[in-house]
């Protein structure tokens, strides 16, 4: 199994800023990240009702002990969800922050402690090619681009997504 590896009860605790499990009480708070339209546009993911985005995290991301889930906790809010999991034969990670936590190094915090308690590798992160952020999230954390792939949004239109590699030889460049 790709994630037995992986240290599933570790809670990264420092200052105002934690990683730790997600519950099914952070669900509703991680809903109205995903709610958001410019975070959306951002990341150019489509955000579910919220019937279907309670199913989707409770069936596919909770309930599922393949996927690695964590809250980003920022001075005792949930700032977002970083998960682990895979999709089409590859190792994926995938992180949301809520856009009020923009700009303060969580995301890339974040990521950087979930890879040392997820260590499988190779690891791909798939980001839109304009969202600069994110791309220097991942970079910040070691990853690479290893291929520009197309996407097709919920308008129909597409968008090109980069998918960024992270293997045992990608050195973080903090």
């Amino acid at each position: 199994m790709w994630g037995a590896a992986t240290r599933r009860s570790a809670v990264v605790d420092r200052g105002g800023y934690r990683l730790r499990p997600v519950v099914s009480g952070d669900i509703e708070a991680l809903f109205r990240h995903h709610a958001d339209p410019v975070a959306q546009t951002m990341a150019a993911f489509a955000s579910r009702p919220w019937d279907a985005f309670v199913e989707h995290w409770q069936t596919r991301i909770l309930d599922d002990p393949a996927v690695v889930k964590r809250v980003i906790e920022f001075d005792g809010q949930v700032a977002g969800s970083i998960v682990g999991f895979e999709r089409d034969d590859l190792a994926q990670v995938g992180y949301w922050l809520g856009r009020a936590y923009w700009g303060r190094g969580l995301a890339t915090r974040a990521l950087g402690e979930f890879l040392q308690l997820h260590p499988v590798r190779p690891l791909h992160a798939f980001v839109a090619r304009h969202n600069l952020g994110s791309m220097r999230v991942v970079a910040k954390c070691g990853f690479v681009p290893t291929g520009v792939e197309l996407e097709e949004v919920g308008d129909g239109s597409s968008i090109e997504v980069l998918r960024m590699t992270l293997d045992h030889s990608s050195p973080p460049t903090s």
